[in-house]
């Protein structure tokens, strides 16, 4: 697998692939969300989650996939700490605004970062109708962030602080979304990358929240530690898909494409955590698919 997915990087059939697994990436990315949102504590759901994909990592990092080659260890020092950062942000976010409020903001400030990112990094340029997508795109996810300002009544007291708080979670999303596709494309086999990024990255969470674990009623400890393994795999097709397609095509389009999960947040806030979605709402998140659309034609 890892050889035929390194043959077909920047082909044809490559994109394809890349475009497919973005938007896979997009639904389970707004579906990890939705997790760490619901009924627990979202620091507990992201320490259960974070615990179960290391358990799981383990074996597969130690004797399935090739050893990192001795010039990616200070990689992997690169990616747990930009990560932790992001995931306190994150949860902090989480536990102060409405899901459908924060998420966009988070989502919205990401993309635009990264592709700036990966023109300075990785040389990737967008040509002006790629811009005028990502401009669509943006619009559409600050215009829905502003609307469930105006609107949404859930959380309204830390509704400020929430907002600041999922800026600063977006730009850590840019920041790891072009760190980590530096990272697997710096080794030779994708699959140790993602095998040793989910080992390393899952012990810091659940250490960091061992006090908020004691006042757990016993009775939500089997829910939360199958929320958690529901949430480790549901992250590893989440974040393998975005790290093998920025892998196979360009790290911006890959980033912008993945925005479409607000449209996708939106709809499990609606469908699953009762937050209420009218038509000014769905012609935002229109507004949304509509410029990664625009972005991935213009860039043909």
């Amino acid at each position: 697998m890892s050889d035929w997915i390194i043959s077909v990087s920047g082909t044809e059939t490559g994109k394809h692939l890349a475009l497919g697994l973005a938007l896979l990436a997009a639904f389970l990315h707004a579906l990890f969300g939705a997790l760490q949102k619901g009924r627990h504590d979202p620091w507990l759901s992201r320490a259960a989650i974070d615990a179960s994909y290391g358990i799981i990592a383990a074996p597969f990092a130690l004797f399935v996939v090739p050893w990192p080659e001795p010039y990616m260890w200070p990689i992997f020092v690169g990616v747990f700490f930009i990560h932790v950062g992001y995931k306190l942000l994150q949860a902090a976010c989480y536990q102060r605004g409405a899901y459908t409020v924060v998420y966009p903001v988070v989502r919205g400030t990401g993309p635009l970062f990264a592709v700036i990112g990966a023109g300075i990094i990785f040389g990737e340029h967008f040509t002006i109708g790629q811009w005028a997508g990502v401009a669509t795109l943006l619009a559409g996810i600050y215009g829905l962030a502003i609307y469930n300002l105006r609107n949404v009544t859930v959380d309204r007291e830390t509704m400020v602080p929430a907002l600041m708080l999922a800026v600063a979670t977006g730009a850590f999303v840019a920041l790891y979304t072009t760190y980590d596709a530096y990272g697997i494309r710096a080794t030779a086999d994708p699959f140790t990358f993602l095998a040793w990024f989910f080992f390393i990255d899952g012990w810091f969470m659940p250490i960091f929240t061992a006090r908020r674990w004691t006042k757990l009623p016993s009775s939500e400890m089997v829910p939360l530690i199958k929320r958690g393994v529901i949430g480790a795999i549901v992250a590893y097709f989440s974040f393998g898909s975005i790290m093998l397609a920025t892998r196979l095509d360009k790290v911006g389009e890959a980033a912008v494409l993945r925005e479409t999960s607000t449209v996708f947040a939106a709809l499990i806030g609606w469908l699953v955590l009762g937050e209420k979605v009218g038509p000014r709402r769905t012609a935002l998140m229109a507004l949304i698919a509509a410029g990664a659309v625009i972005v991935e034609i213009a860039g043909r």
